[in-house]
């Protein structure tokens, strides 16, 4: 029986693992497909507080893993299957084995949905990115492009004009599935160039294998044609890393865990903190944040309970 099993090795899995560490709880921490979470994609951080000349986002993870470490944390490479609720005990099964947990911290994450391109998994962060607020300060006075319709693209796109010499929003069809608002605060801004009933059909790449263009293609007429940028924003989406938890916990439609007050969830001595829970921010420092939260909030059940 653990006292406190935490899922994910993103920042908030990370941070609780720390703060549960640091109580002498010594959590055991499942580390799934992809440990370290969305931050390991990312070249370099620079609005990470304590870093003012940036840190590379898989170096800032491996220092918060090795301070985890250093305070007792254990971890565990498997992926979650399941996950039940029994007599006041959290189940969660991973790689075929079920674990027994008092509390258990969900901080799985969120992963960005991309556009399936051949070469585009090399690409990440090196030309193409899923978030404007985290790398648009790299690409200043240089066109980019934003691949998207709805709000998030549109927000993205906004955000971007503050650096960006032209931002091209690319959509599929001829219209914005973005709020009324969005869609006419971004058409209106001079930076922004929309390009309708448009796709992607690949990327192009300079000698350092990082993005120097894309090639459009029209969905109307059929043709293909070269523009260049040096950044690509995909915004069409994340998904939440809450498949285990359907029908147990509470999930909005989108799959995002719901907390009912904080970071508690609707049964005892189960928390979330991050991006599974968290489609407004989505930021490491706040990931961060809610990951410290969720660990003194399990901390402060397991004594009540006790």
């Amino acid at each position: 029986m653990e006292q406190v099993i935490i899922i994910g090795t993103g920042c908030a899995g990370l941070t609780a693992a720390i703060y549960s560490a640091r109580a002498n709880l010594s959590p055991l921490v499942i580390e799934g497909n992809q440990p370290g979470g969305q931050l390991t994609t990312t070249t370099e951080v620079e609005n990470f507080p304590g870093f003012p000349q940036g840190i590379d986002g898989p170096e800032l993870i491996m220092r918060m893993h090795e301070q985890a470490e250093r305070f007792g944390a254990r971890f565990l490479y498997g992926s979650v299957e399941e996950f039940d609720h029994r007599d006041g005990i959290n189940w969660i099964k991973v790689d075929g084995n079920w674990l027994q947990t008092r509390a258990l911290i969900i901080a799985s994450g969120a992963s960005a949905r991309w556009l399936g391109l051949p070469g585009e998994k090399e690409l990440i962060g090196h030309g193409l990115t899923s978030c404007a607020t985290c790398d648009g300060a790299f690409y200043k006075n240089v066109p980019v492009c934003v691949v998207g319709g709805g709000d998030s693209a549109c927000e993205e796109a906004l955000f971007l004009t503050r650096f960006a010499s032209t931002v091209y929003l690319i959509h599929r069809r001829d219209t914005l599935r973005a709020s009324k608002i969005m869609a006419d605060r971004a058409l209106a801004h001079p930076k922004i160039t929309p390009l309708w009933n448009t796709t992607l059909a690949s990327y192009l790449t300079d000698e350092e294998k990082k993005v120097r263009g894309v090639v459009l293609q029209d969905l109307v007429s059929g043709e293909q044609r070269e523009l260049e940028v040096k950044c690509v924003f995909v915004a069409i989406g994340h998904d939440a890393n809450s498949g285990p938890f359907a029908g147990k916990l509470d999930i909005d439609k989108k799959g995002y865990l719901l907390p009912k007050r904080g970071v508690e969830m609707n049964l005892p001595g189960v928390f979330a903190a991050g991006d599974v829970a968290d489609q407004i921010y989505r930021q490491a420092i706040t990931a961060a944040g809610q990951g410290c939260a969720a660990a003194i909030s399990a901390e402060r059940w397991l004594a009540e309970q006790s």
